[in-house]
This record gives structure tokens, sequence and C-alpha cells, in this order.
């Protein structure tokens, strides 16, 4: 489920951020689903308890998660589109498909894998 790279230059509550937040746009979590508590993500992945509520809060704000006290966490129903978070990942598709054009793929091989990523 969510993965911790140690060797990764960001800090861990942004890599569970990612994690969740791909989970979720991939159809892995579904709206509504539950998370696991704090406590038990935490035990899970060995880390500080702060450090998962952190990133559960900022999931939250940027509307992704929602907390109903005494229930627990659970995915939202709809995810809102964040500028910032788009402008972003928009600039890392652009420097990718660079790439990619650079390692020699043509524009039909990338428009087929951006169809199959689609379905």
């Amino acid at each position: 489920m969510i993965k911790i790279n140690y060797k990764d230059s960001r800090p861990l509550h942004e890599q569970i951020e990612d994690n969740i937040r791909q989970l979720i746009v991939s159809g892995a979590l579904q709206k509504e689903d539950k998370l696991p508590s704090v406590r038990e993500l935490s035990s899970h992945l060995a880390i500080n308890p702060n450090t998962i509520s952190r990133a559960y809060r900022d999931l939250e704000m940027q509307g992704y998660i929602y907390k109903v006290a005494g229930r627990g966490t659970f995915v939202s129903e709809i995810v809102p589109i964040d500028p910032n978070r788009k402008n972003k990942l928009l600039n890392t598709f652009d420097e990718t498909v660079r790439e990619l054009y650079f390692l020699g793929y043509s524009d039909e091989e990338l428009m087929n894998r951006m169809k199959d990523l689609k379905k």
C-alpha cells in the first residue's frame, strides 16, 4: 500500500501524501473507503504518528480525504482541482515528455500510452 523511500530527499509526510493521493487517483482507494487510523499507519510504517497526522491534515485541506469524529478518516467523494497541484503535475509531465522525445519515442507511441492510461 504505502511505501516510504528513505533515500528520497522529500520529507516523509510528503511521501505519505503522494502515496495516498496516488492510491485515490488510481482507483485503488474508492470514495468513502476508510483509511487506517494515524496510530495504525504509524505502527505499520514505523514512523512518528505526528508525521501521519500532518500528511492526513494536508490531504484533508486539499480535499482528498475527510475526518468524521469517532469514526475515522475517509476518501472524499469529489477530488477538487487544485491549480497549484495541476501546474506542478503539468510541469513534471512536460519534463518527462521532453526526455522521452530525446530517448527516441514518437508522438504515436506517447499518444497510445496516454490513451491506455485513460482506460
